[in-house]
């Protein structure tokens, strides 16, 4: 008897992303598309309404990240989930402990059909119900945050320790970001997402472009888009993004008495 093709679900904040996943995979006879969310909030919805097999869940999404949609999901209806990452060393370890699978960005496809096929095996067995359990052991552990003390930067052809409680605030710049220590700042070769993954609670992203570290924030401003605009000790002056301001409004809630 032929088997019923594999549902499958795309998760991804860029549309550029989402095509690319989606072409590799129509291209695939045995996988049916059934629909592609842009957010964590859509996601959630979309797999509790479709049930999809299988999901390419993005990790790093604004306000509802990868590891949230799953920690959201219904623990008895959880599908198989392949994490789409850029992620560092650190979680790349930990997906490995849990028998996590992910692809890494940008995604070459035999490496997704190879992710794929291992999802198909697993539904087609009893080791769903494992994946399950692996999975939410896993999102709980990434969730934790890790207070990190210092920050690793390579300047120069050396490594340099940076406290990070003497950062004031880390900006793109193309494919670099600069990251600014009172008078001084250091640019360094990489994405402000692997940065964000690398530092303390403490800090919080403002924009696609900014993080701030919060014990630097002097006052909040809001504006009539709903958007706010923050201003450091020092006086600098930075926008948040349409993307972040529920994380800005859930940091003043927080200090609101």
């Amino acid at each position: 008897m032929n088997r019923a093709p594999v549902q499958v679900l795309i998760v991804d904040d860029e549309p550029l992303a989402r095509r690319h996943l989606r072409t590799i995979l129509e291209a695939d006879s045995d996988v049916v598309i059934v629909g592609d969310a842009s957010n964590g909030r859509e996601a959630v919805q979309m797999i509790s309404r479709l049930a999809p097999d299988v999901v390419l869940l993005d990790v790093q999404m604004p306000e509802i990240d990868g590891f949230s949609v799953v920690a959201q999901l219904d623990p008895a209806h959880i599908p198989m989930i392949i994490f789409v990452t850029a992620h560092d060393s650190y979680a790349l370890k930990a997906f490995d402990v849990h028998a996590v699978d992910y692809v890494l960005k940008p995604v070459a496809r035999d490496r997704l059909m190879q992710a794929v096929a291992r999802a198909k095996t697993r539904l087609a067995s009893s080791d769903a119900s494992s994946h399950a359990q692996s999975l939410r052991k896993f999102v709980e552990e990434m969730k934790t945050p890790r207070d990190a003390e210092r920050l690793a930067i390579r300047l120069d052809g050396k490594h340099v320790l940076l406290p990070t409680d003497s950062i004031d605030w880390i900006e793109a710049v193309d494919d670099y970001v600069r990251i600014h220590m009172g008078k001084a700042s250091h640019l360094v070769r990489g994405t402000l997402t692997s940065f964000q993954d690398r530092l303390p609670s403490l800090f919080m992203r403002i924009h696609r472009s900014a993080i701030v570290n919060t014990t630097r924030i002097k006052e909040v401003f809001p504006n009539e888009q709903g958007d706010y605009r923050i201003i450091l000790q020092d006086g600098t002056r930075l926008p948040s993004g349409r993307s972040y301001r529920t994380a800005v409004a859930e940091f003043l809630r927080s200090l609101t008495v």
